[in-house]
């Protein structure tokens, strides 16, 4: 499918995701929800006459996008690479985008590569939840897996971010 043809409706998914992330956050938050969408709208559309095979691909562009801006945020505002004193995982990607816990996000992507390692599927899953802010139903759909799998697939990948991350924490 055209590029032209799916930014309008990934912008739309993505504001609303990013919006219902945002709205329990601080007005002085540096990284807002229509910022965060915008940057990410304007990656996508570089080149509009690009053709995704389908929106599988497309969503999963976008997540990487969403996913670089959120770094790249966390890069700029001094974040250090571990998570330091963590006291639980967070797994809203807002919340772990605030200039407190940019330490957070870079230890929680780190650990999402290290689970495409081992579970290439899961950090799909991963992905499309937490980074395109999918539902299980929108997530089963774009990546044609079952709903039930997804869900497996999301209870594992929590349970194994949540162990890698308390061992860095534990283990310095």
């Amino acid at each position: 499918m055209p590029a032209r043809e799916l930014l309008p409706l990934i912008y739309a998914q993505l504001h609303e995701a990013a919006r219902r992330l945002m709205a329990g956050e601080r007005v002085s938050h540096t990284l807002q929800p229509t910022a965060l969408v915008n940057e990410a709208y304007a990656r996508l559309s570089k080149d509009l006459a690009a053709q995704w095979p389908g929106p599988r691909e497309f969503y999963a562009a976008a997540a990487q996008a969403m996913r670089r801006i959120l770094i790249e945020h966390a890069r700029k505002r001094g974040a250090v690479k571990r998570g330091g004193d963590w006291s639980r995982a967070a797994l809203d990607v807002i919340d772990l985008a605030s200039d407190e816990d940019c330490g957070r996000l870079m230890a929680l992507d780190d650990a999402i590569l290290r689970l495409e390692e081992a579970d290439a599927r899961a950090a799909s899953v991963v992905r499309m939840r937490f980074y395109a802010g999918l539902s299980v139903d929108s997530t089963a759909a774009v990546l044609g897996l079952s709903r039930r799998t997804v869900l497996r697939d999301w209870d594992y990948a929590r349970a194994w971010l949540l162990r890698r991350l308390t061992a860095e924490i534990e283990g310095g």
